[in-house]
């Protein structure tokens, strides 16, 4: 998902995504340990889009306080 299509949604969508992608990085996880992971790649991906949800919510917490 762009940076773009998240600075669209409100901050409680955004909160519901960040939850739904730290359950996926979970998943994830837990593939690799038992070894059933097939799209590695997916972790760094995964983890990159909580980092974009978290830096828009902080963007739209900073611009609320202003």
């Amino acid at each position: 998902m762009s940076a773009q299509e998240l600075r669209d949604k409100t901050p409680d969508q955004l909160r519901e995504q960040l939850v739904e992608l730290k359950k996926e990085q979970f998943n994830l996880r837990f593939q690799q340990a038992t070894g059933q992971l097939e799209n590695p790649a997916r972790m760094r991906a995964a983890r990159r889009e909580a980092a974009r949800v978290k830096t828009i919510l902080n963007q739209k917490a900073a611009a609320a306080a202003e």
